[in-house]
């Protein structure tokens, strides 16, 4: 299922909190939610579920999420580690979520096993740290199986080996055919998990692409070079290639941007410098991340001024 979100926007008095935001979410991939804090994914998020008050409209294959006949089936969400009834047991909790849904209760039994939280199904889940808090949230999210999930920050309170088994349920559960809408603060998981990311900050998108793409965009990209002839490769790659500015990695060695490995060795080879490494450098999700919202953020504060 496509989910087209299209012109969101909400104020909170003059303060713009998501502005005029566009994008899609296909299905088949993980597609990572990213932005600093306050940067307005979560209320993104509600503003896409119809949950918040705001400008804009967000099509589920093509059609606003009241006109499906049966919105669980559409999409299962999960916004809120603490979003139960204190008083409720977990199991009575989703037995209500899946009469609102249709849902069977072996497929209750099916999710209270799926999410390990058998040792907790007749207790109360005001009394639930914040890991169980989100297994309990996420088990409510894919009680119906649905066709899309919505999720803010589920990796949150989890342990590592919860943290593994969310990234390859995801993916598995994307791999289905359905779609995948995560948002997440941690930056090197996320790079394992998505395949797509759609990267907003105060409220506007910066980014809607491919994970690779993102990342090769970013300047911290380059080649590693070390050479017992640095100066000489120096004047060779700038006689080469004008506007090239290597930086210097001590002891020996040179940081290019802008050049392949094949391009420098070509080059050296030329001029007959010996290389003792040339070694590519990709940037990692967190640092494109990092390099892309603080530029939007001084960008802001110079428009500001």
């Amino acid at each position: 299922m496509i989910v087209t979100a299209s012109n969101l926007h909400k104020t909170y008095g003059s303060t713009v909190a998501v502005d005029d935001l566009s994008f899609q979410v296909v299905p088949g991939q993980v597609t990572g939610f990213l932005g600093p804090n306050g940067s307005g994914k979560s209320t993104s998020l509600r503003l896409m579920l119809g949950l918040d008050h705001g400008g804009g409209q967000t099509l589920w294959d093509g059609k606003p999420l009241p006109l499906h006949p049966h919105a669980p089936l559409v999409v299962g969400a999960h916004l809120d580690a603490k979003f139960f009834h204190p008083n409720r047991t977990a199991r009575a909790h989703l037995r209500m979520m899946a009469a609102a849904s249709r849902t069977s209760a072996t497929r209750v039994d099916e999710v209270i096993s799926l999410m390990g939280l058998e040792s907790v199904a007749k207790k109360r889940p005001k009394g639930f740290s914040l890991g169980m808090g989100q297994r309990l949230g996420l088990a409510t999210a894919i009680l119906a199986e649905p066709q899309v999930l919505l999720l803010d920050e589920p990796a949150n309170g989890l342990d590592p080996q919860s943290i593994h088994w969310l990234r390859d349920y995801l993916k598995y559960y994307a791999s289905q055919g359905r779609t995948v809408l995560v948002s997440s603060h941690l930056l090197s998981e996320m790079e394992i998990m998505a395949d797509h990311v759609v990267v907003i900050a105060k409220g506007r998108l910066l980014a809607d692409e491919s994970i690779s793409d993102f990342v090769n965009r970013s300047t911290t990209n380059d080649v590693l070079v070390r050479s017992p002839q640095i100066r000489a490769l120096v004047t060779a790659l700038a006689g080469e290639i004008p506007g090239v500015q290597p930086r210097p990695e001590p002891p020996d060695g040179l940081s290019v941007s802008g050049l392949s490995t094949d391009q420098i060795g070509d080059i050296a080879f030329r001029h007959g410098v010996p290389l003792h490494e040339l070694t590519k450098r990709t940037a990692s999700l967190e640092q494109a991340f990092l390099e892309m919202t603080q530029a939007a953020q001084e960008y802001e504060m110079g428009r500001a001024g």
